[in-house]
């Protein structure tokens, strides 16, 4: 599993990227997480908001802070 946290790292961005890597731990899922940091790069999933949350390709989350429990729903497999 791929996750990515687009953001610029703000405190909001910090807080999903910690957030982000508890539910993974948690849930004992295989995942990789990336942070994103090059607006170039977050423009390129149409996300002009942060912090965004992408899993597998998917934009999960945009322009606000994911709860762990949300986190852990969308890597449930």
């Amino acid at each position: 599993m791929d996750i990515k946290v687009l953001g610029p790292g703000c405190a909001k961005c910090q807080k999903t990227e910690k957030n982000v890597k508890e539910a993974v731990a948690e849930s004992g899922v295989d995942a990789q997480v990336e942070k994103v940091t090059n607006l170039l790069e977050i423009a390129k999933y149409g996300i002009f908001g942060t912090p965004a949350v992408v899993v597998d390709g998917q934009v999960k989350c945009v322009g606000k802070v994911p709860t762990k429990e949300e986190i852990s729903k969308w890597i449930k497999k």
